[in-house]
């Protein structure tokens, strides 16, 4: 694979990241296949993995950890912690106090003394974003976290981020991971704009639209999630968007024949052809599904494929608002009244 600068970090990383979400009992209950199934990824040139402590109730930090024995100096790893990881009250989000207890239980899980990437989760509306820019710089400077990001903040949030960072002294925030994909191309109109700005790395996430373009949902053929951490409204077929999604689906799957490429391959490929996308996060759930993702490293994209794309989602446009995870609660009817 063709490394790719983080930003301005200096560091480098493959195009396609390996999102370890469906190891443990939210996908791959066969600890041994996931550690397979990691260790492939590895020797076919992934240098990258992205996970998080909420992922399977950290079973996912552990098989990531065990797989990586031998191996970490090899690996840039990711984590990230806000999400809940108990009943308790003070068992989430991006607190002081939070993340100095969440950072140890990752470190523990992963089996390693250093994370490289350590990103919060989402934006918390209730805690100062200088707290946890505060915390996260304490623990770079403890040699516990190399580099910090952030993962579903709008423009304004990773703008105001940046402002605080360096009005404070703090780490700043040198990678966003946003959702991205054909059918979710929300971040052309704001978000990818201001990281390319600020010099950060993007690190995407579904790029396939969470299976909408992996060939799983046809209009012949529509089915459910296979993971019950995706949200049902998304995969509501009576939606007149997921109908137009369908309608979507079939035109690129065209495209894609035509191309000679799976829609797999083109899917993936159209986000990391982007120039403001680092890495796309794949996350397989068997060996067969890595197996598909990989070749689209190698796809570069022309320029009638792309245009034809751009004709079927226009740039900037998400098909079905479900589909967005940042940004949406300012558009709710109880942010909008007075």
């Amino acid at each position: 694979m063709n490394f790719r600068p983080l930003g301005r970090t200096g560091v480098q990383v493959s195009p396609l990241c390996l999102g370890a979400m469906m190891f443990g009992p939210w996908g791959n209950q066969d600890k041994a296949d996931s550690i397979r199934i990691i260790r492939i990824a590895l020797d076919s040139g992934i240098n990258f993995i992205d996970t998080a402590d909420v992922y399977s109730g950290g079973e996912s930090e552990q098989i990531v950890g065990k797989a990586l024995r031998g191996r970490r100096d090899d690996v840039f790893l990711a984590t990230k912690f806000f999400m809940p990881m108990g009943d308790g009250p003070n068992s989430s989000g991006g607190s002081r106090r939070w993340i100095m207890r969440a950072v140890e239980n990752s470190l523990r899980r992963l089996g390693t003394d250093h994370l490289d990437l350590y990103q919060v989760h989402r934006p918390s509306a209730d805690t100062d974003v200088e707290e946890t820019l505060s915390a996260l710089t304490d623990l770079v400077r403890q040699g516990k976290v190399r580099y910090i990001g952030s993962s579903s903040f709008a423009a304004s949030q990773i703008v105001e981020a940046q402002w605080a960072a360096k009005e404070n002294l703090y780490s700043r925030f040198v990678t966003e991971q946003p959702p991205y994909s054909i059918l979710v191309r929300g971040i052309e109109d704001d978000v990818l704009p201001a990281v390319q700005r600020h010099g950060m790395g993007t690190l995407t996430y579904s790029p396939l639209a969470g299976g909408w373009l992996s060939g799983r949902w046809r209009k012949d053929a529509a089915s459910s999630p296979t993971s019950s951490a995706r949200p049902s409204a998304r995969f509501d077929m009576s939606s007149p968007e997921n109908q137009r999604k369908l309608e979507i689906v079939e035109e690129l799957a065209r495209l894609a024949e035509q191309s000679g490429l799976t829609l797999i391959e083109m899917a993936i490929a159209f986000v990391i052809n982007h120039p403001g996308v680092t890495s796309a996060i794949v996350g397989p759930r068997t060996m067969e599904q890595l197996a598909s993702y990989l070749p689209a490293a190698e796809v570069t994209l022309t320029t009638d494929i792309l245009d034809r794309i751009d004709e079927l989602v226009a740039p900037g446009v998400t098909i079905n608002p479900d589909d967005n995870s940042y940004g949406a609660h300012e558009l709710t009817t109880s942010a909008r009244r007075r």
